[in-house]
């Protein structure tokens, strides 16, 4: 097999591999803030409900959630798995874990904002959500950054879990091409591809840095 046809073969599963990092940022990214103000919330059963699920989805391993996540509703309700069911349970993993640590970092940040904005907010007449999406938000953005990119790139890498459940992502192709070819050629190419997606991801988030810039401490 020569290297022109490994590179299309290892991009078909990248193609996966984006799939899952494309979804899980949609996913996770919202339901964070939903789980960080969950977190924040005076009321301690809300309050509570969000440290739990926050304790255990960063206590215990991707990999373990992803096995039972997919084979869950086969041992507890004998419910048929199927393939579609594979991507579905990923993406559903993937979400619920990365969404605890976006909370945390969305806590954090919310936490560093001076509590005297809120209260300036109320006297000019701002809503709860005017103060929320336009006010504090922004800053919270600026804030975190740094700490969400680290994240993100982490994600890139996490991806090759899907394994696990029999997703073929970029890591198994390589690992497939790898173990027919008797070589490892696979594995340095699909090393070269998750650099180069990684230093554009990098990139993107640098920008938004500086774009966002005009939000001064």
């Amino acid at each position: 097999m020569d290297i022109f046809t490994i590179l299309v073969l290892l991009l078909k599963g990248f193609l996966v591999t984006l799939l899952i990092f494309a979804g899980t940022l949609i996913g996770s990214l919202p339901l964070g803030i939903v789980v960080g103000l969950m977190r924040l919330s005076r009321l301690k059963l809300v309050s509570g409900v969000a440290r739990v699920f926050i304790s255990i989805m960063r206590g215990t391993p991707l990999m373990l959630q992803l096995l039972a996540i997919f084979f869950g509703p086969y041992f507890l309700f004998g419910i048929r798995l199927s393939s579609e069911w594979k991507i579905a349970a990923c993406l559903l993993a993937f979400i619920l874990n990365y969404s605890a640590y976006f909370a945390e970092i969305y806590r954090s940040g919310l936490q560093s904002i001076p509590k005297g904005q809120t209260e300036a907010c109320k006297v000019l007449g701002y809503t709860k959500s005017q103060t929320f999406f336009q006010i504090l938000l922004p800053q919270v953005i600026k804030r975190i950054l740094p700490a969400m990119a680290n994240e993100i790139i982490t994600l890139v890498k996490d991806t090759s879990l899907a394994f696990v459940i029999g997703i073929s992502e970029l890591m198994s192709q390589a690992k497939a091409i790898s173990a027919a070819e008797v070589s490892m050629i696979p594995f340095a190419l699909a090393a070269l591809i998750y650099w180069v997606f990684n230093t554009v991801v990098e990139r993107v988030l640098n920008q938004i840095e500086t774009r966002m810039g005009y939000y001064h401490e």
